[in-house]
């Protein structure tokens, strides 16, 4: 997910300027999940006490969409997944496991799933969910007419006949198929590890036909959902306020609400979480050694989790001068990620030299460190089709380190880079989808733990999510080949030898690898931090003494 996302309910870093999203993949070992396999959940604690209200800050702004269909940046997600569910979802350990699906077979050949909802998934009013409503929420999500570069592409392509339909060339999607009222068959066009772990993205959700047919202009305010809670209370840019779903599939939220400060509200956390206002916050690098002093209270109160995550700064493979691959070259050989990661994060990122982020299947732990070479740069420089740092044309940095790059670009090579920002982030995200940027900073957090998810997503030719416009014809190939390799060795082999293609390449300028610090109060219990910063607040009880 398009993200700088760690954690998106929060303020997340405050040198973070944006995340954006994504979120999903892991083999099956086995075809079937026999119906009558015990469920996992959550065993409620005898000593819990009934209800509470979480009380947590979502960030300096709303949501930029509650469609699960639209889903494209990490706040919008977190919310979404507290409302909606889909058949499908990742459990603590980025597991597969049953949502509104009780079971699922999987054919001999690997390419059909056949799904049983279960008999207590309702929406919130309490209405059942049937097959029906799953086949027309996967539909309404591959529809064009709401809007270009749907998140569908990346999450449901693999099912036989979206991508006529996104294109427009089909009104159905040929691979869904309802047998009965709780029972529905999907066909992917080729057997596929990853495919169950992307059907826990929001894109997946199930939404309720009759609420977004109902006329109003945005459903979304009061959804009819599928998932733990529902929106009790929406003051725009202030306060969110969801209450239990009583009538949700699996076990209730034992929580009675979550209330979310937003904007100004919300513009302190750390300072809030200090005085007792809210109940758990990110920490941000600059106050992490004060908060990890064993002399501070609050650092038995600390938690971390290195996170699947990457944060970059992405070129324009068609825009100058990054038309010239020896400039990218030269850009990505600009920034010092030691002194990046250990000076300005203060420790609490690792350095990110390729594309996959350590704990990802598929890791590469050879990859050379890359050094700030000034004579390098130059004879770059020197080489491309501009000939020389005088010839270079106007560039112009949005996003997250712009404002780095343009200083040590001016130190380096005495290059002017202007840095500019959008107002409103859903503005930015619709500049990103349609590639209008030179150079550009954000993030990339796993929607699925599988190298898939960061180099095909990220740099297949033509992707939604590849706003580098990069396109290498090699790389497609090989993209190609390990995505149906049934053998994991060989598949992580050719995801190593695809990122190695790719940085040769230099579309983007590698930064570091995210780890979440977080602070969460004693009495919260049943939270879970994952490497993909996925929360489900259904499990969470407030406990006090």
């Amino acid at each position: 997910m398009q993200g700088a996302n760690k954690i998106a309910f929060s303020t997340h870093r405050a040198w973070v300027v944006i995340a954006l999203l994504l979120v999903l993949s892991l083999s099956l070992g086995a075809c079937v999940q026999e119906a009558n396999e015990p469920l996992s959940g959550p065993v409620p604690s005898p000593e819990a006490a009934s209800g509470g209200t979480l009380i947590m800050t979502l960030g300096s702004r709303d949501p930029t969409t509650l469609d699960p269909a639209l889903v494209g940046d990490v706040t919008s997600a977190f919310v979404t997944r507290q409302i909606f569910s889909g058949l499908v979802r990742l459990d603590k350990d980025l597991e597969v496991e049953p949502d509104l699906a009780e079971s699922w077979e999987r054919s001999e050949d690997g390419r059909s799933y056949t799904f049983r909802l279960r008999p207590t998934a309702n929406f919130a009013d309490g209405r059942p969910i049937t097959a029906e409503d799953v086949r027309y929420s996967l539909e309404r999500a591959t529809d064009p007419r709401l809007g270009a570069m749907l998140p569908a592409a990346t999450y449901l392509g693999d099912i036989v006949g979206v991508a006529e339909k996104l294109a427009g060339t089909a009104s159905t999607i040929s691979g869904l198929e309802v047998l009965d009222e709780r029972t529905i068959v999907l066909t992917i066009d080729a057997p596929k590890g990853f495919f169950l772990a992307k059907l826990a993205h929001p894109t997946s959700f199930v939404v309720d036909q009759q609420a977004v047919e109902a006329g109003r202009r945005d459903w979304t305010e009061q959804p009819n959902g599928s998932g733990p809670f529902t929106i009790e209370r929406w003051e725009r840019n202030q306060l969110l306020v969801l209450a239990r779903n009583p009538h949700f599939a699996r076990e209730p939220a034992r929580l009675d609400r979550v209330q979310m400060l937003i904007g100004a509200a919300a513009s302190n956390p750390l300072i809030l979480y200090e005085q007792g206002q809210i109940d758990l916050t990110s920490v941000p690098s600059f106050a992490l050694a004060r908060i990890q002093d064993d002399n501070n209270p609050l650092a038995a109160e600390l938690r971390q989790e290195p996170q699947l995550s990457l944060f970059y700064l992405g070129m324009n493979a068609n825009l100058p001068p990054f038309d010239d691959a020896n400039i990218r070259e030269a850009f990505r050989l600009l920034i010092d990620r030691s002194l990046l990661t250990n000076v300005t994060l203060q420790g609490t990122a690792a350095s990110a030299y390729g594309v996959l982020p350590p704990g990802m299947p598929g890791y590469n732990e050879q990859l050379t460190p890359l050094e700030p070479d000034g004579e390098r740069i130059r004879e770059l420089i020197a080489t491309s089709r501009y000939g020389s740092v005088e010839a270079l044309p106007p560039i112009i940095a949005y996003g997250s380190w712009a404002s780095l790059l343009s200083d040590v670009a001016e130190a380096t090579l005495g290059i002017t880079i202007e840095v500019r920002d959008y107002e409103d982030f859903g503005d930015y995200l619709a500049a990103l989808e349609e590639n209008r940027f030179q150079i550009f900073g954000t993030g990339w957090i796993a929607d699925y733990p599988d190298p898939e998810n960061f180099l095909d997503v990220l740099f297949r030719s033509g992707s939604g999510q590849n706003h580098m416009a990069y396109s290498n014809p090699d790389v497609d190939r090989l993209l190609n080949q390990a995505a149906v390799e049934p053998d994991d060795t060989t598949r992580y082999a050719l995801y190593q030898e695809i990122e190695a293609r790719i940085m040769a390449d230099s579309p983007i300028i590698p930064l570091y690898h995210d780890v979440e610090h977080m602070l969460v109060k004693p009495y919260v219990r049943g939270l879970e931090l994952t490497p993909m910063g996925l929360l489900d607040l259904s499990t969470v009880e407030l406990v006090r003494p």
